[in-house]
């Protein structure tokens, strides 16, 4: 088994954060991004949509797709559960972990790639009244997401999750997308700081 890794890119980051939870050790192959080795023959003939991570399993099959490669593992490592531990408390945390990816991660995702002078040669056309467009829609999530973790520790309810990871990974981005947390948003940095102090958000 091999997982062929894109470094400090976000999607990446979400999966090594996940196993390094999870205490699962897996082969990682680093792909260089900055040379744009997932657009090289080797990532292309595993993922033609040429985005990391991939992971091969040991009989030839592939997974592409950072939810699907953590969906993968939660099957066989269920614990700790980060994926929910029964009918309600799955479809809540994957209701969180898809808000932090559709209405978050994407968004600042947006912000970035539309933006941000490396991205140009990446993102074809760059529009920056796209990525002007998206910051306030960022600043909304975060207010929302600030009022709702007034009660509670953790994204999607009491323990951490895949949803936390998507979220943290989230702000982590906004530094070089040039957002910032507002200062008032004091709930959200609360669980900000208590996350990033896990040992894995170094992973």
């Amino acid at each position: 088994m091999k997982l062929y890794d894109g470094g400090k890119a976000p999607n990446p980051r979400r999966v090594r954060i996940y196993l390094a939870e999870k205490e699962i050790d897996v082969l990682l192959e680093a792909v260089d991004m900055n040379k744009l080795g997932h657009k090289s023959e080797l990532i292309s003939s595993r993922n033609p949509l040429q985005r990391l991570p991939v992971l091969e399993l040991d009989d030839g099959t592939i997974i592409s797709e950072s939810v699907a490669i953590c969906r993968y593992f939660e099957e066989l490592h269920p614990e700790p559960a980060l994926m929910g531990v029964d009918a309600v408390d799955k479809a809540v945390v994957e209701m969180w972990q898809r808000r932090m990816e559709m209405h978050l991660l994407l968004l600042v995702a947006n912000v970035f790639r539309h933006a941000h002078p490396a991205m140009a040669d990446w993102e074809v056309p760059q529009v920056k009244e796209f990525s002007d467009a998206n910051k306030p829609k960022v600043m909304t999530t975060l207010a929302w997401l600030n009022a709702e973790l007034k009660d509670r520790e953790f994204i999607a309810g009491d323990r951490f999750s895949i949803a936390d990871i998507t979220a943290m990974i989230a702000i982590d981005f906004m530094k070089p997308a040039r957002l910032q947390v507002p200062e008032d948003h004091k709930y959200l940095l609360a669980w900000y700081k208590n996350v990033k102090m896990r040992p894995s958000a170094d992973a």
